[in-house]
């Protein structure tokens, strides 16, 4: 079936662990390899990246995970953004300690 003159796809995670897992405390990133089929049957590979945070609700023993998946383009965009936010927190702690210092 087509949408908007495109073959259908449908997508699926190949397999149920990471190629790849890197962390950082509770930080973790994982690569997936994943498999698109097309419409005309075509099977077609792919990789994404999910990043997730491990995390405790105060009061809570159980463990819990927030995470999100990015593709290719969007890592690039990700470490931008964060880098910007990371800029502002540095500057802005900086002026918060030049003001008490007066």
């Amino acid at each position: 079936m087509k949408k908007n003159g495109k073959p259908k796809e449908v997508t699926k995670m190949v397999g149920q662990r990471p190629i790849s897992k890197w962390r950082s405390g509770n930080i973790e990133a994982a690569l997936w390899l994943n498999s698109r089929k097309l419409g005309d049957g075509t099977e077609v590979g792919f990789k994404t990246v999910s990043l997730s945070r491990s995390y405790k609700k105060k009061g809570e023993e159980i463990w819990r995970n927030d995470s999100i998946p990015l593709r290719r383009n969007d890592i690039v965009k990700v470490l931008v953004v964060l880098q910007e936010a990371q800029k502002e927190l540095l500057l802005n702690a900086e002026k918060e300690e030049g003001e008490e210092d007066e």
